[in-house]
C-alpha cells in the first residue's frame, strides 16, 4: 500500500496568469519534475509554496437543484450555517461558506433534508487576469497538460470569465 501527501504548487503561466495546483502523489520527486516541466514549456515558472495565497480565498461549495427552493428564505435560514455568498440559476443553487465551515453547511442542508449534488472546497480568486482570446486558448493549453497528470486533482487560475 503506497502513502499519498497532498501537495499543493503554486506558479505563474503565461501573461502573468496565477496557477494553483492540488495534487495527491505517492512520488512528490516526480510530481514537482513533472508541474515545474508544464510550467516552462509554456514560458511560465513554478513559484514557492505560499507564493498565491494572497490571490485564492479556500471556499466550501456546495450545489443542488434549485428545484421549488424559495432562496431568500433558505439564504437567511443557511446564515446560521455559514453562508458567505448564494448564486442560482433557473435550476441550480450555488453555496460559498470559508472553508472551515464546510462541516457545519454539510449538516445544516442535512437537517433541511437538502442533499447536494456536489460539495468541495475551492479556491476563488480575489483578482483576475483579462485576456485576449489566443491568450486564453495558450493557457488552457497549459491548464489540460496540467489536468491530465495522473497526480493532479484540481486546478485553479485566475483568468477573467471562469
Amino acid at each position: 500500500e503506497k502513502d499519498f501527501n497532498e501537495v499543493v504548487y503554486e506558479g505563474y503561466g503565461q501573461h502573468g496568469v496565477a496557477i494553483l495546483v492540488e495534487t495527491a502523489t505517492d512520488n512528490p520527486t516526480r510530481t514537482v519534475a513533472n508541474i515545474r516541466l508544464y510550467f516552462n514549456r509554456a514560458g511560465g515558472a513554478l513559484g514557492n509554496t505560499g507564493s498565491l495565497s494572497f490571490i485564492f480565498n479556500r471556499k466550501s461549495l456546495f450545489k443542488f437543484p434549485l428545484g421549488n427552493h424559495n432562496v431568500e428564505e433558505l439564504e437567511l435560514e443557511l446564515i446560521d450555517y455559514g453562508l458567505e455568498d448564494l448564486v442560482y440559476t433557473d435550476d441550480e443553487i450555488w453555496l460559498y461558506t470559508d472553508f472551515t465551515d464546510f462541516g457545519i453547511m454539510a449538516k445544516g442542508l442535512e437537517e433541511k433534508g437538502i442533499v447536494p449534488t456536489s460539495s468541495e472546497l475551492v479556491r476563488l480568486p480575489t483578482t483576475t487576469v483579462e485576456l485576449t482570446e489566443a491568450q486564453e486558448e495558450e493557457l488552457m493549453e497549459l491548464i489540460e497538460r496540467i489536468e491530465a497528470d495522473d497526480d493532479v486533482q484540481h486546478v485553479f487560475h485566475n483568468i477573467a470569465g471562469y
